[in-house]
């Protein structure tokens, strides 16, 4: 578990880094407007993942960690076919649906005319995508992160070299044109990851059959991925659903509060685009260990392990609360000159403070989220995911529209939403787990390191402004300066890090 979360962080965190300066770059080229236009096309992007491959690809995960687990790999290898088998025939029904539609989506559901044309390129992406993400979660599976951690490297360097070399030899263009050249540069990229990920399995699959290796009778293998994928696989839906729903009011909303068209989609640009990009930087390690975790805690849970299940949970925690405390007050600290530095937008660091609070408090709910689905708890997770999902949904569409409130609204349904998800995802945890809470090594500690670090980077950074370092340069020097006070800190309070890494 160790070795694959850090072999799986390296490779998120120089993805995250790469797809920060892409994003850069990006907003650059095409303005916060265009940024805007893109970004609401991405909520139906979500949803047709949703109906198509998000529940497969958590069911391809968890099956074949157990059937592994057991030495049955021919069993291993029918679950992954058999889910490329009904991908390909749910994308059949829905990418005919939103080809036929894509007219009243893009205007009635959007609200912009001018994402018909990227809706429309969107659909090969979004096949593609599943086939990767189907065979990227087999190797997950089976216990191999080297392959898609490998491809997933080549995968930001192709799409970031694609989608910037369309845009820099054809702009300028129209905005409904630009944004379906960012789409054209995504699907170059899925082309890649999904032959190469497609050729990786076939070759692993092909190896001779094991004394355990035995088939699975198709009736029983459609019911072991239906009881996992089916409750994913809705509340995947209704959650993107609600966050695309989100996503459309978010500049309709400010617009009802007195905003024009071009502002509130430039505000929401720079809210989605440039501030949220650069709070989730961190996030990388989540990611990583969420992926690792699932198929873990299957194994261990398929095996009758419950305390392996509870050691391997209170880690995924302790390091959640350590890796991702100190970044977010130091963000908060140095967001908005990075931010402006780096996109050239001063409203870049607006909401960084309450938005950092409600990405710790998001990172806490989505390990939590994949620990219920470890062990098997999908539709508890599904429930919690929705709830905090409709809470978000009331804020954005009552409290923006009220006079001087605007993106607030939405920050402050950010930061209920997350703390509500977290909160019901731990009651089903300590429920179905048994793990008491280790409220000073998760919380107190780690927080306590994180305000000191915070307070006193502020402070330095202050004082170097004053003296006329550069900002870049001011902005290095207190990232070294918070990351060691912070290890300092933790180390008095007790928290080992040595600890930390003692995943088995």
């Amino acid at each position: 578990m160790l070795y694959g979360t850090l072999v799986l962080t390296c490779t998120s965190i120089f993805s995250q880094l790469l797809a920060f300066l892409y994003r850069i770059f990006l907003s650059r080229l095409i303005g916060a407007e265009v940024m805007g236009l893109y970004q609401l096309i991405m909520p139906v992007y979500s949803v047709l993942m949703a109906l198509t491959a998000v529940g497969l690809t958590v069911a391809v995960s968890n099956l074949s960690s157990a059937y592994y687990a057991r030495g049955n790999r021919r069993a291993a290898g029918q679950v992954l076919y058999r889910c490329l088998g009904l991908l390909l025939a749910l994308f059949t029904l829905v990418g005919a649906a939103a080809a036929v539609f894509y007219d009243p989506i893009s205007v009635y559901l959007l609200g912009d005319a001018r994402t018909q044309l990227g809706l429309l390129l969107l659909l090969p992406c979004v096949l593609l995508t599943g086939v990767e993400n189907l065979h990227k979660h087999f190797f997950y599976g089976s216990g191999l992160v080297r392959p898609p951690a490998a491809v997933e490297l080549c995968e930001q360097i192709i799409r970031t070299g694609a989608v910037l070399g369309l845009l820099v030899v054809f702009l300028p263009q129209n905005a409904e044109r630009t944004v379906g050249l960012i789409v054209v540069g995504m699907t170059v990229c899925e082309v890649f990851s999904a032959c190469t990920l497609a050729l990786l399995a076939h070759r692993r699959l092909r190896c001779p059959a094991g004394p355990l290796d035995a088939p699975l009778p198709r009736r029983e293998l459609d019911r072991r991925i239906a009881a996992i994928a089916v409750p994913v696989a809705l509340t995947a839906l209704l959650g993107n659903l609600m966050a695309s729903a989100n996503a459309v009011l978010i500049p309709q909303r400010l617009v009802h509060a007195g905003a024009d068209v071009s502002q509130a989609m430039s505000a929401f640009g720079v809210l989605c685009g440039m501030t949220a990009p650069m709070l989730n930087l961190p996030t990388a390690f989540i990611g990583a260990l969420g992926l690792v975790l699932v198929p873990k805690l299957a194994q261990a849970t398929a095996l009758g392990q419950g305390e392996r299940v509870r050691r391997r949970i209170d880690r995924a925690m302790l390091a959640t609360s350590v890796l991702i405390l100190p970044s977010m007050a130091l963000l908060v600290v140095l967001g908005p000159a990075v931010g402006e530095l780096l996109f050239r937008e001063e409203s870049a660091g607006d909401y960084i403070l309450p938005l950092s609070i409600g990405v710790a408090l998001s990172c806490y709910q989505s390990v939590l989220s994949g620990a219920l689905n470890g062990v098997g708890r999908q539709r508890a997770a599904a429930r919690n995911a929705i709830l905090s999902a409709a809470v978000q949904l009331g804020c954005t569409y009552f409290l923006m529209s009220l006079p001087g409130v605007g993106l607030g609204g939405y920050v402050a349904g950010f930061v209920l939403s997350s703390l509500l998800g977290m909160l019901l995802n731990w009651r089903q945890v300590r429920r179905c787990t048994g793990l008491q809470p280790q409220l000073f090594q998760w919380c107190t500690a780690p927080a306590l390191a994180s305000v000191l670090a915070g307070l006193c980077t502020n402070l330095l950074f202050r004082v170097l402004l004053d003296a006329g370092i550069r900002i870049l340069n001011a902005v290095g020097c207190c990232f070294v300066f918070g990351g060691v006070l912070y290890l300092a800190a933790l180390q008095a309070q007790g928290v080992r890090l040595r600890e930390l890494f003692r995943l088995k």
